[in-house]
């Protein structure tokens, strides 16, 4: 089920977010929930050039081999 969300925003904002909600010919609503989804998932999933860093470096894969095998034997404490 949706939520009504109040938001106060001064007028040069509102009027930005007015113009590109505008331009992409949709509801103020729905362009800044999909601008903060867009945020989220920006800073939540993992792009392809930072998966083949990670991957590529072996000593973070060897200490996320050692947390795993810790958590799985009970060792550690988990905040």
């Amino acid at each position: 089920m949706s939520k009504t969300v109040t938001l106060r925003v001064d007028d040069d904002v509102y009027g930005k977010l007015r113009s590109w909600a505008k331009r992409d010919n949709r509801p103020l609503s729905n362009f800044i929930e999909t601008a903060a989804l867009r945020f989220i998932e920006d800073r939540e999933v993992v792009d392809e050039f930072e998966m083949a860093e990670i991957s590529g470096n072996e000593a973070l894969n060897a200490s996320i081999k050692r947390g795993l095998k810790d958590a799985k034997a009970g060792k550690g404490r988990f905040v």
